[in-house]
């Protein structure tokens, strides 16, 4: 799932209305921020293969490290812990370790049967969502303009900043969205990799924006 991980974030933000939205967009991001650093290693290995799928052409067949879960449950754990550690705030350390698991669920509900419950183990979770494009646009889709339907009504801008940034990184993704869709394959891993490295940018981004923003009292 692509838009459907930053959908958790928005809709994380009023069960901890004090966390920024970077550390909320960081969490169901986690394991595809891992992913690029451990395809750069050699830890882990990803394909490019036209037809994989019918939405998505990755070939991801081997990501245990950032992927199976029980890997995922450690990285929930540790970003979970980091953040009370740097904020002891109890709350918004269970919403990042949770937001940080969703993308495990997730990715579940799209996969092909390929995800491992640990390193090493059969590749045999996946209900392949992906394997119909209107299916998966619709789940994403939905998921995603709830979210962000959610953020803009329990937030409201203080300052110009907070009502264009948000905006733009919601216009943002979307366009992304729909040129991963529409466009042709990426032409390697290694492209695939970089453009995985150029998305760390948006949780700045998110913080940003947040921060010019307010929550609104239910």
């Amino acid at each position: 799932m692509f838009i459907g991980h930053f959908a958790v974030g928005f809709a994380s933000k009023p069960l901890a209305p004090k966390t920024s939205l970077g550390w909320l967009m960081l969490a169901p991001m986690f394991c595809d921020v891992l992913w690029p650093l451990f395809l750069a290693i050699g830890l882990e290995k990803t394909e490019v293969t036209p037809g994989y799928t019918a939405f998505t052409p990755l070939n991801l067949y081997d990501i245990p490290w950032s992927h199976s879960l029980v890997m995922v449950l450690v990285w929930s754990a540790l970003l979970g812990g980091l953040y009370f550690a740097l904020k002891r705030d109890g709350r918004g350390a269970a919403v990042i370790a949770a937001g940080v698991f969703s993308h495990w669920v997730l990715d579940v509900v799209t996969h092909r049967p390929e995800m491992q419950v640990y390193p090493g183990g059969p590749h045999v979770l996946g209900l392949e969502l992906w394997a119909s494009i209107p299916g998966t646009v619709a789940v994403e889709g939905l998921l995603f303009a709830a979210s962000v339907f959610i953020y803009a009504r329990t937030t409201k801008p203080v300052t110009r900043a907070g009502s264009i940034g948000f905006v733009a990184f919601v216009a943002l993704l979307v366009i992304a969205y729909v040129g991963n869709l529409l466009g042709p394959p990426p032409p390697s891993w290694q492209a695939v990799m970089y453009v995985a490295f150029f998305s760390y940018l948006l949780v700045p981004w998110a913080h940003a924006f947040d921060r010019r923003r307010q929550s609104v009292p239910a």
